[in-house]
């Protein structure tokens, strides 16, 4: 090795070791007191003899201390509505300086009773949690769909805070019913018998979807048979129906070409030479392209039913083509490449049912309109 690199290699392990062996000085030294004291921990957790980290343990808890409780004392001179939460946050911080010493012997013999504030913890949860109750109280009084949303997650910030504080549980349900915006599906109809499973398949997909997607947020949708078996009252119309829809269309395509292969060796000359034969194979290669294509048009539409105004209208359009292709020839087989082999080993294909081809054109149209009731909604 050179000298060069023994240096880089001697400067990387100074690095190292007085990194491995920090007794959490420098934090203390910028005013870093908790990040100090665990430093310190960690450091007499490997060598519980080593006096820096000592002197910085004690020096780092006792300014850590005295800058927790001062700010816990700021705080609560503060109008900050919801002030507890931060006092909690400050408490709990020096409880978890004294969790970190009580898990070292050698910490505990250099600070053998750090400061515990449980019982301090659990008022300031309390009061916390009275805060954001009468905080969610104040938004349902209201009376509005927004501020009741607010009202839901204060509630339920209190509920977390202090489990079973009052009757968050119940206001919180009050809260969800008040935010929640109440939407009756009319489904897409379809003027034809023939066609009416396959309506219902994208229908129940629909619903489905809606179904899921209600679970996590302050809308809910109804269908017609259940808006029957309830007694609520609908903030909006959602409709759906095709404003136009064609299956089947069939188009076939024939082409018909020429085709021709040279120098194909058949033979040899039958004197001394022997010189190879050559002839060229032609053959007609028709080539069979079936398409089938099925599309319709979707006319989505919100409607708020106090106003009787349309809020939100889009047209959707979904097209699906199904395609077979396939081929004859006549003809030298000899003129054929690959690909036209692999063409005429296929045949005509049986096209799929209509109602198949209903289901298949109405897929795009899905996953527009979910798009569409995510992003509306996700507004609300």
């Amino acid at each position: 090795m050179n000298s060069k690199g023994f240096g880089v290699l001697l400067i990387g392990l100074i690095t190292l070791v007085s990194v491995s062996c920090s007794s959490g000085k420098k934090s203390l030294q910028n005013g870093n007191y908790d990040q100090a004291v665990y430093t310190a921990v960690n450091r007499l957790k490997s060598n519980p003899n080593k006096g820096k980290a000592i002197a910085t343990l004690q020096k780092g808890y006792d300014y850590a201390l005295d800058k927790h409780l001062s700010n816990i004392k700021d705080i609560k001179l503060t109008d900050d509505l919801f002030k507890w939460e931060q006092v909690i946050n400050e408490y709990q911080s020096i409880n978890n300086l004294a969790l970190a010493i009580s898990n070292c012997p050698a910490c505990m013999d250099a600070i053998p009773q750090p400061q515990k504030f449980i019982a301090e913890v659990s008022d300031a949860k309390y009061f916390a949690a009275e805060a954001r109750y009468d905080k969610g109280k104040k938004l349902l009084s209201q009376n509005n769909k927004a501020a009741a949303k607010e009202a839901y997650f204060n509630f339920e910030r209190a509920e977390q805070l202090y489990p079973d504080f009052k009757d968050a549980q119940e206001m919180i349900d009050n809260a969800y019913w008040a935010a929640l915006t109440r939407v009756l599906v009319e489904p897409a109809q379809v003027n034809s018998r023939f066609y009416k499973l396959s309506n219902e398949y994208f229908q129940n997909k629909v619903n489905e979807f809606m179904k899921n997607y209600e679970a996590k947020s302050f809308v809910r949708f109804y269908t017609p048979d259940e808006a029957k078996l309830v007694k609520v009252k609908f903030d909006q119309i959602l409709s759906l129906n095709f404003d136009d829809f064609v299956v089947g269309q069939t188009y076939l395509k024939e082409r018909i070409e020429d085709i021709k292969r040279d120098s194909i060796k058949i033979g040899e000359t039958k004197d001394s030479l022997k010189k190879p034969i050559y002839t060229t194979a032609k053959g007609k290669l028709t080539t069979f392209e079936k398409t089938i294509t099925s599309s319709g048009l979707l006319d989505f539409k919100i409607i708020d039913i106090a106003t009787n105004k349309v809020v939100n209208q889009e047209k959707m359009p979904g097209t699906f083509i199904w395609k077979d292709v396939w081929g004859t020839y006549r003809g030298d087989e000899r003129a054929l490449t690959n690909d036209d082999k692999a063409l005429l080993k296929r045949r005509e294909s049986i096209p799929p049912a209509p109602q198949d081809l209903f289901i298949e054109f109405t897929k795009p149209i899905y996953d527009q309109l979910t798009n569409k009731v995510r992003n509306f909604y996700a507004r609300n």
